[in-house]
């Protein structure tokens, strides 16, 4: 092996290591950005400063449940528009990808990876589109092209991953590529290992910069329910509001996300997602607002 190779092993060796420790150490960092303004500020403006990602339910939720009220209808900048029984959230990631002129797949997920993720496979990694990727180096994954990343996509709604797409500042940070202005994130979160369930323990003024589509609803219907529990385990909710109040389950609305993995562990189509034209209507031009990725 030459020298510049034993280089290059010895830096990827060491990187997934400071991410595996930082990784671990997550949650207790973000308990303390409740208990202490100072830390609290620092680890905003470090990592989280501008931030605003939006969650997506992934296509396979929104197909088993039977009961969504799926009357989407989108335009954007009057090119793009589906009938409403087709159109599912993530073609909102579709279209963003369409536009972009710059894109890059991660060779593997960083928080399935530093978690050894049971479940979900190591190798299937984010999405980044926009100018920052060109310096994104090369051992984390690949130049790609559309029709890979479409492919892509399609690849994490068929393993059950809900996504995330906006602005995240910690990956700027963590690969050290900038400004967070020119990078577009699109994560594919398992329930397990990602990194957004430190959500229930960030200070609400961070944690609120991760959001749900507008009019999503996640509800449930309790004469369905066979108190199987699946739903309660701390593997599927990102934003811990799932409960069991006087025998029912509960979903406070406050602290959903509408990731609707919920709806996916239930069998007895208890959980439904709901959602309207106002949940995507905008989302794309927002995403546009906070970064520059188009070609």
């Amino acid at each position: 092996m030459k020298d510049n190779e034993i280089g290059e092993e010895k830096d990827k060796t060491f990187s997934k290591s400071l991410v595996k420790y930082t990784f671990q150490t997550r949650f207790f960092f973000s308990r303390l950005t409740r208990k202490s303004r100072i830390i609290k500020r620092i680890v905003d403006k470090v990592f989280f400063e501008d931030n605003e990602l939006f969650v997506l339910p992934n296509k396979n939720t929104i197909n088993n449940t039977k009961r969504s009220t799926i009357t989407a209808k989108i335009e954007i900048n009057q090119s793009f528009e589906k009938d409403d029984s087709e159109f599912v959230p993530s073609e909102i990631i579709k279209e963003a990808i369409k536009e972009a002129n710059d894109i890059f797949i991660m060779n593997s997920c960083l928080c399935r990876s530093s978690s050894n993720c049971k479940d979900y496979p190591h190798d299937f990694g984010c999405i980044f589109l926009g100018p920052a990727t060109k310096k994104i180096a090369s051992k984390y994954g690949k130049v790609a092209s559309v029709e890979e990343a479409l492919e892509h996509v399609e690849m994490a709604d068929e393993l059950g991953l809900s996504h995330l797409i906006g602005r995240n500042k910690i990956d700027s940070v963590l690969m050290n590529v900038g400004p967070k202005e020119e990078l577009l994130t699109i994560c594919h979160c398992c329930p397990c290992c990602c990194l957004w369930k430190i959500i229930p323990d960030l200070d609400d003024d961070i944690s609120n910069k991760i959001k749900r589509l507008d009019d999503v609803e996640v509800h449930t219907q309790n004469d369905n329910c066979r108190m199987c529990k699946k739903c309660l385990s701390e593997n599927v909710c990102f934003g811990n509001a799932i409960s069991l109040e006087e025998g029912r389950i509960t979903i406070n609305q406050e602290k959903c996300l509408g990731c609707g993995h919920c709806v996916q562990v239930c069998k007895f189509d208890a959980i439904e997602l709901n959602y309207s034209k106002k949940s995507i209507d905008s989302v794309l031009n927002r995403i546009g607002e906070l970064v520059d990725y188009k070609k």
